[in-house]
């Protein structure tokens, strides 16, 4: 493996097939939820890669039974009290998300078993998202009682429209693979069997394709999220300030505790 990429320890990284980098979150004991670490790695990685001039083409997925359980509660639990935690993770979420639209390189993912929030940032920006049919794709935002940021609001009305993204953005319903592939969320679902086959199989072609023009579509059609930008930075600042509040806290204690939320009855906004 490149001396470059040896500073990323959170992350297993690998080189599957030639000019093909494959990025797996591989904490399959805690279903690959995501530390403070890993968030502040998987955010700047993608300038190492986009720098690299061997890697034509990213893969992304996780190790085990789920791609990622979303943020690790315990940094969640940190955010409730601590500002400085809460101020340094929105500057790894706002950067995470614009790192991923301007990495020239184009991103495959592949969505085995549970996705959700922070986890699902990468899997849901991917330039080519793919899941399995067991996936199970869940924002979780208001559920931990925090408003939908991370990639939510920029990129789930420009996939699978309006009606759809609040629908599943405010009720933290989970979507299975199929049924994101067919309200346009993600653009393969595949057997569980073929996932990494499939997901090898498109990076290989982007990778050896004509590299100018498979990166320049990618940066124009990329403008429509720098469009966004406005929209993505209110939610994001708005999930972020959702930690200090009521909600955040019995959000998070509820998920801790494993028991069903009990929000208060009224907010002042």
């Amino acid at each position: 493996m490149s001396d470059r990429y040896a500073q990323f320890t959170k992350l297993q990284i690998d080189f599957p097939a030639h000019r093909v980098l494959r990025i797996t979150f591989n904490r399959p004991e805690a279903l690959n939820a995501i530390d403070a670490e890993t968030h502040k790695q998987l955010t700047y990685i993608w300038r190492t890669i986009d720098e690299d001039r061997d890697v034509n083409a990213v893969i992304i997925t996780g190790a085990g039974k789920a791609f990622s359980a979303g943020g690790d509660l315990r940094m969640a639990q940190k955010m409730l009290t601590d500002h400085e935690t809460r101020i340094a993770e929105w500057k790894h979420a706002k950067d995470l998300v614009y790192n991923v639209i301007n990495c020239s390189k184009p991103i495959v993912s592949a969505l085995n078993g549970v996705a959700v929030g922070a986890g699902l940032v990468v899997g849901i920006l991917a330039d080519v998202s793919i899941a399995a049919k067991s996936a199970r794709i869940i924002d979780g935002h208001t559920r931990l009682g925090v408003a939908a940021g991370d990639a939510a609001a920029i990129i789930w009305p420009l996939l699978c429209g309006m009606a759809k993204a609040k629908y599943y953005l405010l009720t933290c319903r989970p979507i299975n693979g199929e049924e994101a592939e067919r309200i346009g969320l993600v653009s393969l679902c595949v057997d569980d069997d073929k996932l990494q086959e499939t997901a090898l199989e498109v990076a290989q072609e982007l990778a050896s394709g004509a590299q100018s023009a498979i990166r320049w579509t990618k940066y124009a059609l990329n403008n429509w999220l720098r469009m966004a930008g406005p929209i993505f930075d209110t939610s994001t600042a708005l999930e972020f300030m959702g930690f200090a509040t009521p909600d955040a806290i019995e959000g998070v204690n509820s998920h801790l505790e494993k028991r069903k939320p009990k929000f208060p009855d009224s907010s002042p906004l």
